[in-house]
């Protein structure tokens, strides 16, 4: 392996290969490649990666996160959806004989077959991805509900997501997102990382969050979709009562004395809002109204 080329993540080496390859970022994409090897440092050892695991990395970009990956763990798989930057990452990752680029949307490739043709032979897989703000959600959740066998996920992204993420019952930031998240995993931030370390910059600070998959949920429910659906309905709109939502999606305007009597037995107000409800009020919420509906 060639030692003589510097790390992709610097100002200098990134408008070089910016320049010479004729790249201009496409907004649709999201595309802010990342310039701070101390930040490269940090997501990649949050990972806990070696020789043994297998990283499966979400956009790559010019390959400024990949090469750090290649180092550090035994395979790597990186999947780009621009085109344009298949040539670029031909030529950036030309000294890491380990890494595996495959061309297409994430959203759309079945993850676990690929998963189990390019990473195979490692024990442990992890998800390390700088991604892109306008998909951050739909890929994590992906991610989750596929039940991959990741051994954690460790991404860079929006700020406000990463504390939504993490986020406690009671806080402003906690919803629906902060609930699905931590069914399947224990959320941790990282650090906080500021939109100066892009080109170009984006308007917001990011964050690197650390999701270490659980082996099972933290709750039982009877049906995963319907508790999903509770908590969906019960956050449809904040400013209103946990009663008043869950009136307007499972009862109606008649079922009031019916609801009031199902949450009084579940020792739940209905005058409390979604954003107060821990996973455990959500899941015994979920479980009685399936009950309900099946009766």
């Amino acid at each position: 392996m060639s030692e003589q080329r510097p790390d992709i993540a610097t100002p200098k080496r990134t408008q070089e290969i910016v320049r010479r390859h004729g790249i201009t970022m496409k907004k649709s994409l999201g595309q802010n490649f990342l310039i701070d090897r101390n930040v490269l440092a940090k997501i990649v050892g949050a990972a806990e990666l070696d020789a043994n695991r297998g990283a499966l990395e979400i956009g790559p970009g010019i390959g400024a996160l990949t090469e750090q990956l290649a180092r550090a763990a035994g395979k790597v798989m990186a999947i780009e959806i621009d085109q344009r930057l298949l040539p670029v990452l031909a030529e950036t990752l030309a000294d890491y004989g380990n890494v595996k680029v495959v061309h297409g949307d994430v959203l759309k490739l079945p993850l676990r077959e690929l998963m189990e043709k390019e990473l195979s032979g490692c024990e442990e897989v992890s998800v390390v991805a700088n991604l892109p703000y306008y998909v951050t959600t739909p890929i994590i959740m992906k991610l989750l509900e596929e039940k991959l066998p990741l051994a954690n996920i460790v991404v860079m992204i929006q700020k406000e997501v990463a504390e939504r993420m993490a986020a406690a019952p009671g806080s402003k930031d906690y919803g629906s997102l902060s609930v699905a998240v931590q069914y399947y995993c224990v959320p941790e931030l990282v650090t906080i990382v500021p939109h100066t370390v892009f080109i170009p910059q984006p308007q917001v600070d990011s964050a690197v969050i650390r999701l270490a998959l659980r082996a099972q949920p933290p709750v039982e429910v009877e049906d995963e979709k319907f508790f999903f659906e509770v908590v969906q309905a019960a956050f449809a709109q904040r400013r209103k009562t946990l009663g008043n939502n869950m009136l307007a999606r499972f009862f109606g305007k008649e079922g009031r004395d019916e609801m009031n009597r199902l949450l009084e037995e579940l020792a739940i107000d209905p005058g409390r809002r979604g954003e107060t409800l821990s996973i455990a009020e959500f899941a015994k919420l979920a479980n009685a109204l399936y009950l309900r509906q099946k009766g």
